[in-house]
């Protein structure tokens, strides 16, 4: 180091070593001493140590101190924002700006509001906040800092006068800075959107917002409908359907219902019922407020008197009738019922079986249940049992099915076919069990037609069905003895003295011509050697020729 150098940092060196050699309080008095001057007044408190704003020897240290102290711009440096925040050499010294020690009314914050970029603030003013001066907003006496920046702190007057408090401080929601007057709200954004007729140009908020409160505003039609729905008329229900109006209005147009009640409802509309004009027709109790009952019977109470059933028959109208007209049914005897109806039993009228008007009774399916009358009549008497359909159909009573050729062992044939029932069934009933023998039944014939049992059971042997005379008996036929010449005239008992079938009757000519043999059983007993049936008394004689049944081969 030259010596012109050291002569200049000599007394610097000097002083240094003169402090380090003083006491501490006597440093700081000197450093009082050596004060540039007095400091303003808001920091007059600290005046007395330098060291709350100083750190000797390290000047860069002067920041940290005063962030420490004025923590509300050091919270917008660290988080970017506020003026402080946003300047770009924001890391620079606070003494660049604010330069103390110049006097008690000194005023360290030097702002020339006509070059003041606000901008660089939390409130950057835009429309018509430009044009308004600085006292506008900021108060006098008052940091800038300060100013609020909310709306409602600086227009509060408009809010009384055009909300009357009832909007909230939020004026953004609905307002810009570019004019109070428009407002820039959404409906759309609130649970309310505006649809149709409510959103157009002739709709005021007026309308709806009378009271100039916006908050808690009903959203029920008939808040702002009520008088609609009081008129006269189609259109006027008079408070009868409730407060539910979008259930059958929307926001196009309140004459038009949007109400389907095939669709919304569980009663579909159909045939007559979709002719009804007036809701009230079925809907006779406010609706909403009690449930319409869905049961026919409820509005065609009236019908069911005059048609006769009189409640008797339930509630359940749709089993029989349906919305094309109360006269029809529909009710199907055939489908619906184990019995179908055929013949005479489709034309017979309801109460002509059901004896109980509500057709309530189960009844039976045997034909005694309604026929019983019928049965005594026509001569059963219940003999016969109840399965009536064995004999009779539904195509009347007189008539009967019953097939004796078919549904029996014993077919009729002939006479037989023409008589009577209780020819043969002297049981009323028929519940006896007929033997099939011919003499069951023509005991008394067998009697009087001579044979008094002696010919047996079997009287289909010589008779038929055509009648018990004559007999198609053919003795050349049906035995081995053929009755030709005189053999065909004799009656039957002539040569058949025993019981017929019982006892086996001889056929030589000797055991009939015993009385007749007048050669006292010289010959033998063979008579047809020399005699035939034309005539006792002729006689034929060949010797070697035989005869075959008393005629000579």
């Amino acid at each position: 180091m030259c010596r012109a150098a050291a002569a200049r940092l000599w007394p610097l060196a000097a002083v240094i070593m003169a402090l380090a050699a003083i006491p501490a309080l006597a440093v700081q008095s000197l450093e009082t001493a050596v004060m540039p001057g007095p400091v303003i007044q808001g920091h007059a408190k600290l005046e007395g140590a330098c060291e709350n704003c100083h750190v000797r020897f390290d000047r860069v240290a002067q920041r940290r101190l005063c962030m420490e102290c004025h923590k509300p711009v050091a919270a917008d440096v660290r988080a970017g924002s506020g003026f402080h925040g946003r300047l770009k050499d924001g890391g620079r010294e606070c003494r660049s700006c604010h330069t103390d020690h110049r006097g008690r009314d000194a005023k360290i914050v030097i702002l020339d509001e006509r070059k003041f970029d606000h901008g660089q603030t939390d409130f950057p003013l835009r429309g018509k906040h430009r044009g308004e001066t600085c006292a506008s907003c900021h108060r006098a006496k008052a940091k800038y800092s300060q100013a609020p920046g909310d709306c409602v702190s600086c227009h509060r007057k408009e809010d009384e006068k055009a909300h009357r408090k009832g909007l909230g401080p939020k004026c953004e929601n609905c307002h810009s800075e570019m004019t109070w007057k428009e407002g820039r709200f959404d409906h759309a954004k609130t649970k309310f959107p505006l649809r149709r007729a409510h959103g157009e140009v002739k709709i005021k908020c007026d309308d709806c917002h009378g009271d100039k409160k916006y908050v808690d505003t009903p959203r029920e039609c008939v808040s702002c409908h009520r008088k609609d729905d009081m008129k006269e008329g189609r259109n006027g229900h008079k408070g009868h359907f409730g407060s539910r109006c979008e259930t059958c209005h929307n926001e196009g147009e309140w004459k038009q219902s949007i109400f389907r009640h095939d669709h919304d409802t569980h009663f579909a509309l159909l045939d007559r019922h979709r002719l009804v004009r007036k809701c009230e027709a079925c809907h006779r109790a406010p609706l909403y407020k009690e449930k319409t009952p869905t049961l026919c019977v409820a509005c065609h109470r009236g019908d069911d008197n005059e048609k006769g059933h009189r409640g008797t028959l339930g509630d359940k109208c749709e089993k029989c009738h349906n919305a094309r007209g109360w006269k029809g049914t529909r009710f199907d005897h055939q489908s619906d019922t184990k019995f179908p109806l055929l013949d005479k039993h489709l034309v017979a009228k309801c109460n002509t079986c059901h004896k109980d008007v509500g057709m309530r009774e189960k009844l039976p399916l045997k034909c005694s249940t309604c026929h019983e009358r019928d049965d005594y009549e026509t001569g059963h008497r219940g003999a016969l049992g109840d399965k009536c359909e064995k004999c009779h159909n539904a195509r009347g009573w007189k008539g009967t099915r019953f097939d004796h050729q078919s549904d029996t062992k014993f077919p009729l044939r002939e006479k037989h076919f023409s008589a009577k029932c209780n020819t043969c069934h002297k049981d009323v009933g028929m519940r006896e069990k007929l033997p099939l023998k011919c003499s069951t039944c023509h005991e008394r014939d067998d009697r009087e037609k001579g044979h008094k049992g002696n010919y047996g059971s079997k009287c289909e042997s010589c008779h038929n069905e055509k009648g018990f005379k004559p007999s198609p008996f053919d003795h050349g036929r049906d035995t081995p003895f053929s009755l030709i010449g005189r053999h065909a005239k004799p009656k039957c008992e002539a040569c058949h003295r025993g019981p017929l079938y019982l006892s086996k009757t001889e056929s030589s000519c000797y055991s009939c011509h015993k009385k007749e043999d007048v050669h006292f059983g010289i010959f033998d007993l063979l008579c047809d050697k020399c005699h035939v049936a034309d005539d006792w008394r002729k006689i034929i004689k060949r010797d070697g020729v035989g005869v075959n049944k008393g005629r000579p081969i």
